[in-house]
């Protein structure tokens, strides 16, 4: 009995430890489905994830589906969480972008990078406020920020490439976009973004 229990305990664990690498495996997954425009796997992978960002980007996905009572009802459950939590600032300002309030979105985007100034999702959230308000300037600067906190994220890149191509900045468009078509090579937004480097000429 005593061999069986630890044969059991030691089943256990093994599975455990299969979960816990899948499950660090995730979000690169997710992310990698997302940057394909296979909106509705990361919405049914990620339906009952805890990780903040996986919930983040179930929101984003909902959103790109035109989903957006779905995605609020996702955005809220990151807005629910405790205030001094930078995810609870993203949740309430990405809420708030859907209805139309870009100024309570910036305020819950300026409390999210003040509770979590080294989270890379803080400074894009932060950007799509700043963007909803016409603040170029400020959101190149808050993708920009995102970039280097997360160089792997490719909308992040997506995003700093579309804000400075507001302000005229073409090397800056252009070494995001590029950096953002070499990460997401199957990306809804590869034509657009293909067509706007074709404007910027040598750069």
């Amino acid at each position: 009995m005593r061999w069986t229990r630890l044969t059991i305990s030691a089943a256990i664990g093994v599975a455990c430890l299969a979960t816990q690498l899948v499950f660090g495996q995730g979000l690169d997954d997710l992310r990698k489905q997302y940057d394909a425009g296979q909106y509705q796997q990361v919405i049914a992978s990620g339906a009952h994830a805890d990780d903040p960002r996986v919930i983040y980007l179930v929101a984003m996905s909902h959103q790109k589906l035109r989903h957006p009572d779905e995605a609020r009802r996702v955005y809220e459950q990151l807005a629910a969480r405790p205030d001094s939590d930078p995810w609870n600032g993203i949740g309430r300002s990405a809420a708030a972008i859907l209805s139309s309030d870009s100024a309570g979105a910036a305020e819950a985007a300026e409390q999210a990078v003040a509770n979590g100034d080294s989270l890379a999702e803080a400074h894009y959230q932060r950007g799509l406020a700043l963007a909803a308000r016409q603040d170029m300037a400020g959101a190149a600067a808050a993708f920009q920020k995102a970039t280097e906190l997360d160089p792997g994220w490719a909308y992040a890149h997506y995003y700093a490439g579309i804000a400075y191509s507001k302000i005229k900045r073409a090397d800056l468009t252009a070494s995001h976009f590029q950096t953002f078509l070499k990460l997401a090579p199957q990306a809804p937004e590869r034509g657009e973004v293909q067509s706007i480097m074709r404007t910027l000429g040598g750069h």
